[in-house]
């Protein structure tokens, strides 16, 4: 089976691409939605502005692209500001409309918590993630030991849908969304291919989930 990966000049693809060869699938990374379109399933990475990225998805026609992959049902993952394009809106630069596939706005951290004190921006470092809920895909796995992964963001999932939420981690008073999920798609806000054992692990579990054999 095969895994697309969505090239719209804004992604960390080569790391991403290594991460999935690395746990033998056989991968396509395009702009093209014909090439894309052979794939079994989907990967919007993401590095930059939200404003610029919807732009370019929208120059490129691949923003209806992403939007009949999942009406047909495909999966899909966000990765990182791929997971935050996937909510209705961003504040980033100028209030922008993202694709609404999850209930929410993306905000930027304030910087200060409710007490006034200060905390550094953007949010970069290890964090261990707590799950909320169950996706199919986590249905009975065991998880390892650490449940640490990277995080490297200055904007996060505010008001979100509660039953949306598989996993969040605590940054300062913040609790942050790392994993999101409705039907067929699904965010990770961290990166899955640089958070070590359970990054790959949380990743071999999703491509598991839609059929993806991997060693």
């Amino acid at each position: 089976m095969k895994i697309g990966v969505i090239d719209y000049g804004m992604g960390n693809l080569f790391s991403v691409e290594q991460a999935l060869k690395r746990l033998n699938c056989e991968v396509i990374v395009s702009s093209d939605e014909t090439e894309l379109d052979s794939a079994d399933a989907i990967i919007l990475p993401g590095v930059g502005a939200f404003p610029d990225a919807m732009k370019r998805l929208s120059e490129t026609n691949l923003d209806v692209y992403i939007r009949k992959v999942k009406d047909s049902n495909k999966p899909l993952l966000g990765i990182c500001l791929g997971m935050q394009l996937l909510f209705e809106e961003g504040e980033e630069v100028a209030p922008t409309k993202g694709f609404g596939f999850f209930k929410g706005k993306i905000s930027r951290f304030s910087g200060e918590t409710s007490e006034g004190v200060a905390y550094r921006v953007p949010h970069m470092g290890w964090n261990t993630l707590e799950f909320s809920s169950t996706p199919n895909w986590l249905e009975g796995k065991e998880f390892p030991e650490s449940r640490h992964v990277y995080f490297v963001h200055s904007f996060y999932a505010a008001n979100i849908d509660p039953e949306q939420l598989v996993a969040s981690a605590d940054y300062y008073d913040m609790n942050v969304p790392g994993i999101v999920q409705s039907g067929s798609v699904t965010g990770m806000q961290f990166h899955p291919e640089k958070s070590g054992e359970f990054g790959v692990f949380l990743l071999e579990q999703w491509l598991n989930g839609v059929g993806v054999q991997t060693c």
